[in-house]
């Protein structure tokens, strides 16, 4: 089977991959560099293509990114007074708007 060729991915990985590049092209990436990091996206998340002959075929993976989403957040936050957030989230403010100057300025 040649490098790059797709036709081991399930119609599923195809979706998914198709998803994941257009949400790339909108951030103002390239088309060809959006299916590229999505397609790696895909192979990350599901070890591969799954049907027969597929690298990834018959492989659990545990804990693809996909589905990590709201696990790992907040727990540092919640560890925190309301005046230390509050102070970290005026910290990062001033540094957004002293960048956003210094970009301004280039």
């Amino acid at each position: 089977m040649p490098r790059g060729d797709k036709s081991k991915y399930t119609d599923k990985q195809e979706r998914k991959a198709e998803h994941i590049a257009e949400g790339y092209e909108k951030r103002g990436v390239s088309e060809t560099e959006a299916e590229r990091r999505a397609w790696a996206t895909v192979n990350k998340d599901d070890g591969g293509g799954k049907k027969p002959g597929g690298s990834g075929r018959g492989k659990e993976t545990g804990n693809p990114a996909a589905h990590k989403g709201g696990r790992k957040g907040g727990k540092a936050a919640a560890s925190r007074s309301a005046e230390e957030r509050s102070a970290s989230a005026k910290k990062a403010a001033a540094t957004r708007k002293r960048n956003a100057e210094r970009r301004a300025s280039q």
